[in-house]
């Protein structure tokens, strides 16, 4: 290893959530019992990051409560960097989740509005101080979805990310339930996006946010690799394209990746998941696997097939976070799933 290089360090940015499960399966209006978990997708990134041995800071705005403290300590559990978040404002966003299953959807009720996070204003962090030490800034449409003021800070720490020579990482993350302060993302994102080197995006958010289509008649390698080509025109600096698709097959889910990066097309193998435990996540795995190929200087190909290992195994999970490890995610990639003993 080149010791001239400096170590890579990942900042993230965005809001911090208390999740509440609907306990045993039941539905919102069952409900007797919640389990609470600890969410969000920037701190989802920075989770498994962290446990694939990349360090990790998440920087986000908390009140100083004992609920944010229980947010804190369960990042803090899988030693991601929390030193440089700040404080100030009321509450602590909440997210409730009613658990699908083969036959109905799940759903997700926001709770978010006038948390400390939405309510975070321009100048409350010194993003040249916060970026020190940091090799890369990685972000999501989440936060400029929030509100007005969380997209305006986004947007200073995109600059400072920019003019440091950072690469820069983005996630298209469309939420419909998001975005309720009057504008729409297409007056928003296109602004935020430009920056970014690398980004994983899904076909409707790219509609959503820049107006780009294409004919879904046509085979997803296609539409994926035209849609780089419409975006490239958007994106100035990006280098790196990356897409999870999901399709129904009876009861399973089909599952792959696909990636253009530096001028080549790749795409992993179909995976079928008989079983989702937790789908919530699994994109911020996905993000999590092709940052942690990317930083490790991987092949482009092994940079997918960790995305897309990441985005499946967190499916196998409870909660926001994949709790996993290299030796796991490098059995699954070689090996593909299994219903054995590890004994």
């Amino acid at each position: 290893m080149n010791t001239n290089t400096p170590q890579t360090r990942i900042a993230t940015f965005g809001e911090l959530l208390l999740r509440m499960n609907v306990a045993n399966g039941d539905r919102f209006t069952q409900a007797n019992e919640i389990k609470v978990h600890v969410g969000g997708a920037e701190a989802n990134v920075c989770v498994l990051l962290s446990q694939l041995g990349i360090q990790t800071d998440y920087i986000t705005r908390l009140p100083q409560n004992d609920l944010a403290q229980l947010a804190l300590n369960e990042l803090q559990k899988y030693k991601v960097n929390t030193s440089k978040c700040i404080y100030g404002g009321e509450r602590l966003g909440l997210y409730f989740v009613e658990a699908g299953n083969q036959i109905r959807q799940s759903q997700v009720i926001y709770d978010r509005s006038n948390s400390s996070f939405t309510t975070i204003q321009k100048d409350q962090i010194d993003w040249d101080l916060a970026f020190t030490d940091v090799t890369h800034f990685h972000w999501s449409g989440i936060s400029p979805g929030v509100s007005n003021e969380a997209g305006l800070v986004c947007k200073e720490a995109i600059l400072a990310a920019h003019k440091k020579g950072l690469p820069i990482s983005s996630d298209f993350n469309y939420r419909s339930k998001l975005w309720q302060y009057g504008k729409h993302p297409s007056e928003i994102m296109p602004d935020l996006l430009q920056y970014s080197t690398i980004t994983v995006a899904d076909l409707d958010a790219i509609e959503i946010y820049f107006g780009i289509k294409t004919d879904k008649n046509e085979s997803d390698a296609n539409r994926f690799q035209k849609t780089f080509e419409l975006l490239k025109e958007k994106m100035p600096f990006l280098k790196t394209l990356a897409m999870s698709f999901r399709k129904s097959d009876g009861l399973a889910h089909l599952y792959k990746g696909m990636l253009f990066h530096e001028g080549s097309f790749y795409e992993t193998k179909e995976y079928k998941i008989h079983l989702v435990t937790d789908q919530i996540g699994s994109g911020d795995a996905f993000n999590a696997g092709l940052l942690y190929g990317l930083s490790n200087k991987l092949s482009a190909q092994e940079c997918i097939d960790w995305a897309t290992a990441c985005g499946v195994i967190k499916q196998s999970i409870h909660g926001d976070f994949a709790m996993s490890n290299p030796t796991e995610i490098s059995h699954f990639i070689a090996n593909g799933a299994s219903n054995r003993i590890n004994r």
